[in-house]
């Protein structure tokens, strides 16, 4: 059994390039509250400008002062994802460590209108989103199911999914990736029901807008990138996360919408 005294780990999967929810939730708050840092991102192809970003995180977070391990994957399938699992207990065994939290934030964005939707779009889009997810959440919840109650909050350890407008509503081009969003939403629902009487937190986040990031910087006008009321900041979604996992057992969110004060909804 996992000693409360253990030091605290938390897991993220998907790092996109690093500047948006997944580097913000691993990078800009757990680990400066005193977190060690699993990073699970994709990085296998190369010239793709996100190959380096668990190492990357990672050296910057141990640079700030803090604790980090990359855990770079060819792909967000089952055997990877578990593989990852793997690996990440060997890096940090209990009774010195105690995973608490993991974050997964790995999607496979696809927008097209229907029937320019390939299969080969079809089957990675649903093993990133889908059947990695199952995975993962397998991992953290058979490692909580090993943990001690934490006191005062009374859990073993909190799971958070990242999900989207699409999670809740389909539009023109969003069949493929609302697909994987309803399920994973259902995923979630179906493991907090599940798994709250075992003292495990599962909750899912409906993030309904853009996200302040890299890309968004490039893409949108000046006036979107300094304009707060329009577009989420990724380190105020990595507060709401840590929210999350510091709730006690008398009152905890399974959903939580966040949005810009701005946007249409």
């Amino acid at each position: 059994m996992a000693s409360q005294a253990a030091k605290r780990v938390l897991v993220v999967a998907g790092l996109g390039n690093g500047s948006g929810t997944g580097g913000s939730t691993a990078s800009r708050l757990f680990a400066k509250q005193g977190y060690t840092v699993a990073l699970i991102s994709r990085a296998s192809t190369v010239g793709d400008a996100n190959s380096n970003t668990p190492s990357k995180l990672a050296d910057e977070i141990n640079a700030a002062g803090g604790h980090a391990a990359a855990f770079p994957v060819p792909s967000y399938s089952p055997n990877a994802i578990a593989d990852a699992w793997k690996a990440i207990h060997q890096r940090f065994p209990t009774p010195e460590y105690a995973i608490r939290a993991a974050v997964f934030n790995a999607g496979d964005g696809v927008w097209k209108p229907f029937l320019d939707i390939t299969q080969a779009e079809v089957k990675k889009s649903l093993e990133t989103g889908v059947e990695g997810a199952f995975e993962f959440a397998r991992g953290a919840i058979t490692t909580f199911k090993t943990n001690d109650l934490e006191e005062p909050a009374g859990k073993r350890g909190t799971l958070i999914f990242t999900g989207a407008t699409a999670s809740i509503r389909g539009n023109t081009t969003t069949s493929l990736f609302s697909a994987g969003k309803f399920a994973l939403r259902a995923l979630s629902q179906s493991l907090a029901k599940e798994f709250g009487k075992e003292n495990i937190h599962v909750a899912h986040t409906i993030i309904d807008g853009g996200i302040l990031m890299d890309r968004q910087r490039e893409r949108q006008s000046a006036e979107w990138v300094n304009n707060e009321n329009v577009r989420l900041n990724p380190d105020s979604i990595a507060q709401s996360y840590i929210y999350l996992v510091n709730q006690d057992r008398s009152s905890w969110t399974w959903e939580l919408d966040l949005r810009p004060a701005h946007e249409k909804w």
